[in-house]
């Protein structure tokens, strides 16, 4: 018997004791309240779990652009140093192109009278010569070859121009200063006499003339 007492009481103690069942009660209004509030904290554990998921993803793109800027840097480094030691005889090899230059001048005095005191003076020059432009080449020196090419403002130099039918226009017809490459970059340009052609004064006539019947 005491023990259906204890249910009973038990039973009527979770229930509602409210006559009026229109209107809510405190005790469904606090179970609603409760009820609220927990809807509420997870909302609040959501949005920190989206906002640290957003700080997180951020944090791995500026990773990866302070790795991608890394690399970067690294990079241009290895090429600086690579350069350096590639071209580490520039200063030098620029210096001993204008010896070069001063030999060449003095092969040219030769007459190739093998009789001539100075064809035989000359005949040492032009072995030193040759010695010395094999040494250079030997470090990577390479002659711009430029007579009779197309001009290249890449690597010449127009001191002069000429008007010769008998070659194309923008033709090289003379090297006045040979120009030099190191490996592959361009230390001396070619300085070179350049023909360029006019046009004729009758084609200029023509071509004023065609404009006037256009207009």
């Amino acid at each position: 018997m005491e023990t259906k007492e204890k249910e009973e009481v038990t039973k009527d103690s979770c229930e509602c004791s409210c006559d009026n069942k229109e209107k809510t009660c405190e005790c469904h209004k606090d179970k609603a309240k409760k009820k609220d509030k927990h809807h509420e904290e997870i909302k609040k554990l959501k949005e920190g779990l989206e906002s640290k998921d957003k700080e997180i993803s951020e944090l791995n793109e500026k990773i990866k652009y302070h790795q991608a800027e890394l690399i970067n840097y690294r990079k241009r480094k290895e090429e600086e140093v690579t350069n350096r030691l590639k071209y580490a005889n520039e200063d030098l090899i620029k210096e001993l192109i204008l010896i070069l230059d001063n030999f060449e001048r003095a092969i040219r005095l030769d007459d190739n009278d093998l009789s001539d005191e100075l064809s035989k003076f000359l005949k040492g020059f032009k072995m030193m010569y040759a010695s010395f432009d094999d040494v250079l080449k030997k470090y990577g020196l390479e002659e711009i070859e430029a007579e009779h090419k197309e001009f290249d403002p890449n690597t010449m130099d127009a001191l002069m121009t000429d008007n010769d039918k008998d070659f194309e226009d923008g033709e090289v017809l003379e090297v006045l200063l040979k120009g030099y490459r190191l490996k592959d970059k361009v230390i001396r340009p070619a300085s070179v006499r350049v023909n360029k052609l006019e046009e004729d004064n009758d084609n200029k006539d023509n071509n004023e003339e065609g404009e006037d019947i256009n207009e």
